[in-house]
């Protein structure tokens, strides 16, 4: 059975819906006979999704929204917007997200722009979106996009590091207020997806590696997902199985615990003892 959310007429958001992850997951909404608001910076591209999302919905059933989820004025337009056009929301998926690269001491102003992006544009999507969820009496579900580089934050891109792993903060503390709220029907879920091709993964490439899911693979695990119940759905891809993501979480954790250097794991130093510990020796 498809989670009572996502049920027919009802009403999905969701942002950095253009393309991607978002753009799967709009499908797979319109599919079950969900109304679909799909918002986007880019509004060609949102030009195009809509024209391709016709071909699963009825015109009555997709609306689209130019918006900066980074805004907060933006974010709260899309959502007066929304209930003007469908009544409500049902369904909000946080999934707007740029990753241009980054190093520690780098430019300000990109930094900004990314955490706005990727962690304050969740921020704003639940805060803004929730009470107004939650007043409709229905079940309802808030689902945010991170990232495993927020919960093992390898060397590399820490921008992108930090945006994600504050949006693993924020949405466990989402859910926590969720089950805590009087007559509350929502709740809150943390997609967390390995290598998926998209846009912002291609970096120039045009065929889909061999390790990387699609991103209708990704979606079709998260649905699987939320029709059990999983708060952190932490999708598996072709070169990365779930006993090795629990591996690489469990040995970031055991920095704070063993006292370990941060991100030993790729210390010099420490590179013979995690190998030992990934094949369980």
């Amino acid at each position: 059975m498809p989670h009572p959310a996502i049920v027919k007429d009802n009403v999905a958001v969701i942002t950095g819906g253009a393309s991607g992850i978002g753009f799967a997951a709009a499908e797979a909404f319109a599919r079950a006979g969900m109304k679909v608001c799909i918002a986007d910076v880019d509004e060609a591209r949102l030009t195009e999704a809509a024209t391709k999302l016709l071909s699963v919905a009825p015109a009555t059933h997709v609306m689209t929204f130019a918006v900066d989820v980074g805004k907060a004025e933006s974010v709260r337009e899309l959502e007066r917007a929304v209930g003007a056009h469908f009544g409500g929301t049902d369904l909000l998926m946080n999934n707007a997200g740029i990753q241009p690269g980054s190093t520690l001491f780098g430019e300000p102003d990109d930094w900004q722009r990314i955490i706005a992006v990727n962690m304050w544009g969740i921020i704003n999507g639940s805060r803004i979106f929730a009470p107004n969820m939650i007043a409709r009496g229905s079940c309802g579900l808030i689902i945010n996009t991170g990232s495993k580089q927020g919960i093992t934050t390898p060397p590399g891109d820490p921008a992108y590091n930090v945006s994600k792993a504050g949006v693993k903060a924020f949405t466990e503390a989402l859910q926590h207020e969720l089950r805590n709220t009087r007559d509350c029907h929502v709740t809150a879920h943390l997609l967390i997806p390995g290598f998926v091709f998209t846009r912002l993964t291609a970096k120039g490439r045009t065929e889909k590696p061999a390790g990387a899911w699609t991103p209708e693979q990704t979606v079709e695990f998260m649905l699987t997902r939320l029709e059990a119940g999983d708060f952190y759905i932490l999708c598996p891809d072709n070169d990365v199985p779930r006993a090795l993501d629990e591996k690489r979480m469990l040995w970031a954790a055991g920095d704070i615990v063993e006292n370990r250097p941060p991100l030993s794991r790729w210390h010099p130093d420490y590179a013979d003892a995690f190998r030992k510990f990934v094949e369980g020796e």
